[in-house]
């Protein structure tokens, strides 16, 4: 299955002009974070349909994204950006809505206390974290156990996805969410 955007240079630079346009300075440890929340529900929202064909690995500080990290270490590349379907864009505002406004040391705080970059790094720094480990603990053990989730900084992705607002026939406002299954569990 496809990634919904070609290049996580595309979601990289979502994400800055974003901060730019709320008159935020985007720290580094701060994007990788928002990239590695927003692949890890995507691929919950859609079925484990990647966001960006991107792998993440489990650095010291927290998750990141090693091609982005080693591109923007000095300044924003020259990389011509190309625009998002609007259902990526309107996803990603629901990323940026429930985690922008955090800082970069809370939110690392945050996702490296989660079990995917956990037991990554406790293999080695450098190590990949699977999107299935980062499917699993955003979405099956969300779902599961919404309160123990949110208690460890990982709801779920109700919480997380911004409803879309719609018109009813008669013209009045109403909020729509994706209809999503519930998945069979073995037993």
């Amino acid at each position: 299955m496809a990634a919904a955007v070609p290049s996580s240079f595309d979601i990289a630079f979502w994400f800055m002009d974003r901060s730019i346009a709320d008159n935020e300075y985007l720290q580094p440890q701060k994007l990788h974070r928002l990239m590695f929340l927003a692949q890890a529900y995507f691929a919950v929202a859609f079925h484990g349909r990647m966001l960006m064909p991107a792998l993440f690995i489990a650095d010291e500080f927290g998750p990141l994204e090693p091609n982005v990290f080693r591109a923007c270490s000095i300044q924003r590349p020259a990389v011509e950006a190309i625009p998002l379907d609007q259902a990526v864009t309107q996803f990603l505002d629901s990323i940026w809505r429930r985690f922008g406004a955090h800082s970069a040391e809370a939110l690392s705080r945050q996702v490296n206390g989660h079990a995917p970059y956990r037991d990554a790094l406790a293999k080695g720094a450098g190590t990949v974290i699977s999107l299935q480990a980062m499917i699993d603990f955003y979405g099956k053990k969300a779902q599961a156990a919404p309160e123990a989730a949110t208690a460890v900084g990982a709801p779920p992705i109700q919480q997380v996805l911004r409803p879309r607002l719609m018109r009813s026939q008669d013209g009045k406002p109403v909020s729509v969410q994706r209809w999503m299954p519930k998945t069979k569990t073995s037993e």
